[in-house]
């Protein structure tokens, strides 16, 4: 029955809780509550399942030691976001050995054209999508992501990138228009 209760506490309750008192039950019910998100996301951008399940525990590792260090500046969910996207980029580099890929490297291309809608996005066929996401850089996919699958609002994307929401919203609308770039090269029947 304690457990029971437990479940339904907020996040903030359970933390002050297990910082209180080392009460390792507190943090359990905040694994529970998180950690299907966590890996979820960690297979969306690793997508292999050993690294996954490697990333989700060495991310919990990284909660469980850094909570005391939790500010309540933001909600705890987007704090696990953040360590959570930080630490699989911060793998994909390793992995791939590319620099920064939430780079600037599209600042350098002339100003585009015409704002890609939200729409245009919305309105592709899943296993499409899938695929556009799969053949655009990962901070690209990992910004969309954010933004519509997580539906993160931008102030929380600039917080957990460490970005102002100005360069924040340019790289979405970067990111978008990259995807749609990447959609009518694959799919040039649907134009």
């Amino acid at each position: 029955m304690e457990t029971e209760d437990i479940s339904k506490e907020q996040d903030i309750d359970l933390i002050r809780k297990y910082l209180a008192t080392k009460e390792t039950r507190h943090f359990t019910a905040l694994y529970r509550r998180y950690s299907g998100k966590v890996y979820g996301k960690c297979i969306s951008l690793l997508k292999e399942e050993h690294l996954a399940r490697d990333a989700a525990q060495d991310i919990f590792m990284k909660i469980f030691l850094n909570l005391g260090q939790f500010g309540e500046q933001a909600k705890f969910s987007t704090w696990v976001y953040s360590i959570t996207y930080n630490y699989c980029i911060d793998v994909l580099r390793k992995k791939k050995k590319t620099g920064d890929i939430f780079s600037d490297d599209m600042e350098r291309l002339p100003d585009l054209l015409e704002e890609v809608h939200d729409e245009a996005l919305l309105t592709m066929q899943s296993d499409r999508l899938r695929v556009v996401l799969d053949n655009i850089p990962i901070g690209d996919k990992a910004i969309l992501l954010m933004k519509y699958q997580d539906d993160l609002q931008i102030k929380d994307i600039a917080k957990m990138l460490n970005k102002t929401e100005s360069a924040i919203k340019m790289k979405i609308k970067r990111a978008k228009h990259k995807a749609q770039m990447v959609y009518n090269d694959l799919y040039p029947e649907e134009q």
